[in-house]
């Protein structure tokens, strides 16, 4: 299976720019976020299947209704993931952090891409996709690199108000196809 390349990635949203147009709904409060979300979700699932055409057609009530779920879902990870912060602060707040950042970067995306392609609350648990991440560290190391340089340039882009959805629904491209190549 071939990269996605940077010049792929960088012109997607715009390859159906008018569907930028949905970030919009994050204006609408908790309904416009739930479904903003389930689209986002809808996004990367295509990500990790490869798809990186144009972006999907915004569907109102099964992306509401996705992102309800998902969010639903998601909580018994939340919870113990804000239980193991909470002892490692008692421990040490330096050790906290650092343990922070080591699974934000290594741990957590790589779970919740696994978590938004299977739809399961046992999908978040599977610890052992992890391996994938370590047993191909410089592949993964570069999809987040990538992932930052796309986010600086949309960040940039934002004085054309373009870079505010072309960011947002770009935030994970590089690490979904880390997935669909090296995970599943």
């Amino acid at each position: 299976m071939t990269n996605l390349d940077f010049k792929t990635a960088f012109k997607y949203p715009f390859n159906r720019a008018k569907g930028m147009w949905n970030i919009l709904w994050i204006l609408l409060p908790i309904i416009g976020w739930f479904a903003l979300s389930g689209y986002g979700i809808r996004i990367i699932k295509e990500f990790s299947k490869g798809k990186f055409k144009k972006l999907p057609t915004f569907e109102f009530s099964s992306d509401l209704k996705l992102g309800f779920f998902m969010f639903i879902k998601s909580i018994p990870f939340m919870i113990i993931y804000g239980i193991l912060l909470a002892i490692l602060t008692l421990i040490s707040p330096w050790l906290r952090g650092v343990t922070q950042v080591f699974l934000s970067i290594f741990v957590v995306p790589i779970l919740a891409i696994n978590f938004f392609n299977k739809e399961t609350v046992g999908s978040y648990f599977e610890l052992e996709i992890i391996k994938s991440v370590f047993n191909n560290l410089g592949d993964y190391v570069m999809a987040v690199l990538k992932s930052i340089l796309l986010g600086i340039i949309f960040l940039i882009m934002i004085i054309v108000l373009v870079g505010i959805p072309a960011g947002a629904f770009t935030q994970s491209i590089f690490l979904a196809d880390f997935y669909r190549r090296k995970v599943k």
